[in-house]
């Protein structure tokens, strides 16, 4: 399994079909290969070699996908960056993952500088934008016009293809390591789920550093289909290229499904090109479904549960499970089954499985799991400790193998669909003068399925804002990190081993929902 293969296999079956479309470019997957093919050149005269390190930080676009297949076309490894975070958080990815090369589109070149600065080993940056090329960066578009088309090395199999960044439990982000096996593994078992068909016209709305719109991308590929880029997420904008391009699929977060259907724009609009909605990342409310499904009728849901050392992809709740008589079944609360790829267990503390509707660890095994964290033997060992991957999720399946998430080991946050670790921001929120100790928590939100909420203890004398912390926070890390709301207690409670009992903070927000998380 090779991430270039759907690009070859489109080739020799539709050459002339469109493959992207963004920003009024239409290119076919002739074009797309000839560009690709042309760009491994230029990479390869700027010295990028077989395993050497890449890192993309762009919007969603057609250059996006084009750097993804020419590095894989060069056996290059692509680190792709979260836009979200801030010049110290990338700089960090860039020197633990030993990136030298920096492909940048027109809305982050203004970081390059401070890239530069705090990453000195980067050697070439490339610019993927369609503005003017700032000094000292290759032109992407230069670079392809004039570089010679090399041969596809087939890089494949356990052959390292990315080295995707998730949020640490102690505060510094972890490279997960992915194959071309493992991401394909995933995408095959997506396809053999029904998910993304023949004629698929798909939208990347989901940002193309995230795992999830990465399924989305290789399924896509490997059908030969439409890819449709949007780099900013607006509803007016989703509903536009449905009806110019007559989409058939969207793989949506459900704070991006929510502000779509209950947008104003969506009255009037047709929507009937739009055959199937697959959601993932984090849960999505019963009432969000059903008014999913009334203002886009045609649209068969799919929600995928998954994590990024899992290549995304470990259950499935099916197209039939959110039917009226699909949901007679009461499973549309869980994370679906099993995929076709993998193996699912729910474990107690020594690693046994336990008895169907018991709450454990969940924990899977297959193709699709990772190779490690980058650098984190320690972490490695402890995550994939006896072959499965310990996801740090507490649930329980029922006797159909359907599997329910209830709480969690990791104290991990997920809001919006982004993971974000308590203890990043609370080393944060530990460097304001005015705090002296404090705990970060995930609450329930309407829009955002948990946001961050901050329990501070504040020195003698002090005060500070929710506003005033949250501005604090944002100079250290990433805006979707910070805590939008705060509480000043007296002391923060502690077990007899002095460790914060985080469900008794956790405990007056989600009393009665029946779960400590979303």
């Amino acid at each position: 399994m090779q991430f270039t293969q759907g690009l070859h296999r489109a080739v020799q079956q539709r050459p002339n079909a469109v493959a992207t479309v963004c920003n009024g470019r239409i290119r076919s997957f002739r074009q797309l290969q000839e560009r690709v093919a042309r760009l491994a050149g230029g990479l390869r005269d700027l010295g990028v070699e077989r395993g050497e390190r890449v890192c993309i930080l762009s919007l969603n676009s057609d250059r996006y996908l084009e750097s993804y297949l020419a590095l894989a076309w060069l056996g290059a490894v692509v680190n792709p960056a979260n836009f979200r975070w801030s010049a110290a958080e990338i700089v960090y990815s860039l020197e633990d993952s030993g990136c030298r090369v920096l492909i940048v589109d027109d809305p982050f070149a203004p970081m390059i500088r401070a890239i530069r600065d705090g990453s000195p080993k980067l050697r070439s940056v490339i610019h993927a934008g369609d503005g003017a090329t700032p000094a000292g960066a290759e032109s992407f578009e230069a670079l392809i016009e004039r570089s010679a088309a090399v041969p596809d090395v087939e890089a494949s199999g356990d052959e390292l293809f990315g080295i995707f960044y998730t949020g640490g439990t102690t505060g510094a982000p972890k490279g997960v390591m992915l194959s071309h096996a493992n991401i394909g593994s995933s995408a095959l078992a997506l396809l053999a789920e029904g998910a993304l068909p023949e004629g698929v016209v798909a939208l990347h709305a989901a940002p193309m550093f995230h795992l999830a719109d990465m399924m989305l991308t290789t399924c896509v590929m490997l059908r030969g289909g439409e890819h449709v880029m949007l780099p900013v997420f607006k509803p007016e904008a989703v509903l536009d290229l449905i009806e110019s391009r007559k989409l058939t699929d969207m793989l949506l977060v459900p704070a991006m499904m929510q502000m779509l259907v209950d947008s104003p724009a969506i009255q009037g609009r047709d929507t009937a090109s739009v055959r199937r909605i697959m959601y993932g990342a984090s849960p999505a409310s019963e009432a969000l479904l059903d008014r999913t499904m009334a203002a886009i009728p045609g649209a068969s849901l799919m929600q995928v549960y998954g994590m990024t050392e899992t290549s995304a992809v470990m259950t499935v709740l099916p197209w039939s499970m959110h039917t009226p008589e699909g949901r007679k079944r009461n499973k549309l609360r869980s994370g679906g089954r099993a995929g076709l790829h993998v193996q699912v267990r729910i474990v107690d503390e020594q690693d046994r499985e336990v008895a169907r509707g018991t709450v454990g660890e969940i924990i899977a095994r297959g193709p699709n799991v990772m190779q490690g964290y980058l650098n984190k033997p320690e972490a490695t060992e402890a995550a994939l400790k006896g072959g499965w991957m310990h996801t740090g999720d507490m649930g329980y399946m029922d006797d159909d193998g359907y599997v329910f998430i209830v709480d969690r080991l990791k104290d991990m946050i997920i809001s919006g669909g982004e993971n974000v670790y308590s203890a990043e921001v609370e080393n944060a929120i530990a460097r304001h003068p005015a705090v002296v100790s404090c705990a970060v928590i995930g609450i329930p939100c309407q829009e955002m399925g948990e946001k961050v909420h901050a329990a501070v203890v504040l020195k003698p004398g002090q005060t500070v804002t929710a506003e005033a912390l949250y501005a604090h926070c944002k100079t250290l890390i990433a805006g979707y990190k910070c805590p939008r709301s705060m509480e000043v207690r007296e002391s923060l409670p502690v077990s007899g081993a002095g460790k914060v009992l985080k469900t008794e903070l956790r405990k007056p927000y989600w009393e009665g929902l029946g779960r400590g998380v979303n």
